[in-house]
């Protein structure tokens, strides 16, 4: 969650902001910020270009765990929840990451260590998630591995 409150203070959002005004802020951030416009001066080109990588990265994660980009993938998070099991998993600082056999991985924000524990000690961590974690969490999902049949 730190992560996310971060990113939503650099870039001076509120939790509810939709896509488009996302887009917009970021815009007009990145028009601030570029690198190109401090020519002149080394010390404000080095400031903006790190300034303007944590806008980019910032901007990228908010759009991944945007409302509207939920939706979107909605239909293939179901599948994947559902019909793919569960290959590994790691947790760090209320941060899962989970990994399932069709090669996707999503990263699962403000998970309390209680739910990892108990995670780690179910009978069947697939089911205990599903009902526990892959809706309760905000999430996103973080590789999407291309299953090839050989």
């Amino acid at each position: 969650m730190k992560k996310i409150i971060g990113y939503r203070k650099l870039l001076g959002v509120h939790d509810k902001v939709e896509l488009q005004e996302l887009k917009t802020i970021y815009r007009n951030l990145m028009k601030s910020w570029h690198p190109d416009k401090f020519h002149d001066n080394h010390e404000l080109k080095q400031e903006a270009e790190d300034k303007s990588k944590r806008i980019i990265e910032a901007y990228h994660f908010l759009v991944s765990i945007a409302p509207e980009t939920r939706a979107e993938t909605m239909a293939d998070y179901t599948k994947t929840i559902t019909t793919s099991g569960i290959k590994d998993y790691e947790y760090k600082s209320e941060t899962l990451v989970v990994k399932f056999l069709d090669g996707s991985s999503y990263e699962y924000f403000g998970v309390p260590k209680a739910i990892y524990v108990k995670l780690v000690n179910a009978e069947t961590p697939q089911r205990f998630a599903r009902r526990h974690i892959f809706n309760s969490f905000v999430y996103r999902c973080v590789d999407k591995l291309e299953m090839v049949a050989a």
